[in-house]
């Protein structure tokens, strides 16, 4: 099964609180409240986030996280990348993958332009559309029929 880890989904919980409310800093406890998540994987998965630039963190009385930059200019592909590591199907499939099989396996193409369209769909969803309580309305097309790969062009 492909899924993401629960830590990845609590980071995606926690910025779309943030995101509901991001005119005031919020504090690790009150979030944990909020989401009723445990106070330490709170401030755990609070940590990663401001350490890939997401969040940011001020200290003192009017202390707290906030986001980085605006809820509509994050994505989720960036919440993925924070927790888990670049989003990629394959070893081969992410600009750093290594993979001994790569010359004779016959799908490595295809595994990189299935990658490359699901990082560009989680792309297309934004923290904004997250905290939003709407249903996300994806593209009945998915855009793996408009992928070309660089070794297309050679």
């Amino acid at each position: 099964m492909l899924k993401l880890s629960r830590l990845t989904d609590y980071a995606a919980v926690v910025m779309a609180q943030i995101a509901r409310h991001p005119q005031q800093p919020h504090a690790a406890a009150e979030l944990a409240e909020a989401v009723q998540l445990p106070h330490p994987t709170v401030s755990k998965t609070l940590k990663m986030l401001v350490r890939a630039g997401l969040l940011e963190s001020r200290r003192g009385a009017q202390g707290g996280y906030s986001l980085a930059r605006p809820a509509s200019h994050i994505t989720a592909r960036d919440i993925i990348t924070a927790i888990e590591g670049p989003v990629a199907m394959t070893e081969c499939s992410h600009a750093d993958g290594d993979c001994d099989l790569a010359s004779v396996c016959g799908v490595a193409d295809n595994w990189q332009r299935v990658s490359l369209a699901i990082r560009t769909l989680l792309d297309s969803v934004t923290l904004a559309h997250l905290a939003d309580t709407a249903p996300i309305k994806l593209p009945v097309q998915l855009p793996i029929q408009s992928i070309s790969l660089a070794s297309d062009t050679a």
